[in-house]
């Protein structure tokens, strides 16, 4: 299993669909995710630190395991079938081990909220993650600032 960084969640041009960005602690491959637009919100929320009026779902399920006494201890995504990734959450309860079949997104958005590593199969990583070089991520970063920057008065 290799460890990986949340990168954050990314919008893939022209398709408007959100990625989860993750990369290799220790490496230079990056692993994206194409994920629904709730799970997206939930995942930026919780990077961002915001929180709602009400619990959202992966909020409820993260009080639900605190309160039953069961401890979160890692999420692995496990394998990409047929274009479609499965993760599972690891957790533990009083010596006991399980593990929970979940979506990666529903499990990424869960192990932000409770702190925890996200791991992939070294055989996910072969065949679904790409190489950024630093000079084409800090030209995604210039161009990124620009369009945050941008008005449509800048074309007239």
């Amino acid at each position: 299993m290799i460890e990986l960084n949340l990168v954050g969640v990314r919008v893939e041009l022209p398709t408007n669909q959100p990625i989860v960005l993750l990369r290799e602690r220790e490496g230079e491959r990056y692993l994206p995710i194409w994920i629904g637009a709730m799970e997206a919100t939930a995942i930026a929320f919780a990077l961002q630190g915001i929180v709602t009026l009400r619990p959202m779902t992966h909020d409820l399920l993260k009080t639900v395991i605190e309160e039953v006494g069961v401890h979160v201890e890692r999420i692995v995504i496990t394998e990409l079938r047929e274009g479609t990734f499965y993760a599972t959450i690891h957790m533990s309860q009083n010596g006991s081990s399980y593990e929970v079949s979940s979506r990666p997104s529903d499990a990424i958005a869960l192990a932000v909220r409770v702190n925890v590593p996200i791991f992939a199969n070294e055989d996910v990583l072969t065949e679904a993650s790409i190489v950024i070089r630093d000079d084409e991520e800090q030209e995604v970063e210039k161009f990124r600032e620009f369009l945050d920057q941008v008005t449509p008065e800048d074309f007239a």
